[in-house]
């Protein structure tokens, strides 16, 4: 089970960010995968994420839940996944390594499981670059995911991936950073045309219809980071699974797919905030 707060994950945070800070990153302007490494108890961010991440818990006082909720869903939707035969992932906007990775998940249920990641903020490249650097099987593309054919066709997903199995996409958690003029069903299109029949989809976003009023000052919040949020609705997100049948219950809040026998979802399990579903391309 995912925790959030970096006690109990057993994580300290470097006392000098020189050591793990790579050459031109602007400490002054907060990111949504630093702001999520927080959320979960991760050691990776500076004083103006946490600082944002604050600000985001006041206006979303269930945030650390939230964040808590969509990595366990990434970790079920990967081992259903498993169970159903997959064994390559391409993870989008895969965020900073903190605990529960795609590779650990898939690689525990079968080592010759392979993933690829792909983010495009400079410390989630760096420190999942230096946490792969041992493992043949994982490896990490710098890219954005709104340019599906610069990942496609990246060296380190061609050399990894075989396009003609079965390909676990996941998108957990970043579609909300996703502008509407970036038209997010072309960018899904794009990625399920790439994969064979058989292939599987796991997305999950920030919805206005569970909590709207806190949704809304969540959107404020981010608007002054490098990550702005767009919500969508449930009939939003169902359509970006055109060409994946989903699986049952279908798109419904993250508490609520699959969940684990004696998991905590809190006493709401639609409070998580988020929706999620799990799709095979037909």
């Amino acid at each position: 089970m995912d925790r959030a707060g970096g006690q109990e994950l057993g994580i300290s945070r470097p006392d000098d960010v020189t050591t793990w800070v790579p050459d031109g990153i602007d400490l002054d302007r907060p990111s949504a995968a630093r702001l999520y490494d927080y959320l979960l108890g991760g050691a990776h961010n500076f004083a103006h994420d946490r600082e944002l991440a604050e600000r985001f818990i006041k206006a979303q006082p269930n945030g650390r839940e939230i964040a808590r909720h969509n990595r366990s869903f990434l970790r079920r939707s990967v081992l259903f996944m498993i169970e159903h035969g997959v064994r390559q992932f391409l993870d989008l906007g895969s965020g900073i390594p903190t605990v529960g990775n795609v590779h650990e998940i898939a690689q525990s249920a079968d080592p010759t499981s392979r993933v690829v990641y792909v983010d495009y903020e400079e410390v989630a490249y760096a420190h999942s670059t230096m946490m792969l650097a041992d493992n043949p099987l994982a490896t990490i593309v710098q890219a954005d995911l709104t340019r599906p054919h610069d990942i496609l066709t990246a060296p380190q997903t061609r050399e990894l991936l075989d396009f003609d199995q079965p390909v676990g996409l996941l998108m957990a958690g970043v579609f909300h950073f996703v502008a509407p003029a970036k038209d997010p069903a072309r960018i899904v299109a794009e990625y399920r045309d790439a994969v064979v029949p058989g292939s599987w989809l796991a997305f999950s976003q920030f919805t206005r219809d569970l909590m709207p009023a806190e949704m809304d000052r969540v959107v404020e919040v981010m608007k002054s980071s490098r990550d702005p949020m767009y919500p969508r609705s449930h009939a939003e997100i169902t359509a970006l699974f055109a060409g994946f049948d989903l699986v049952e219950p279908g798109v419904v809040s993250t508490a609520r797919w699959h969940p684990d026998a004696g998991f905590d979802d809190g006493d709401d399990p639609d409070r998580a905030g988020i929706y999620a579903g799990v799709g095979r391309k037909r």
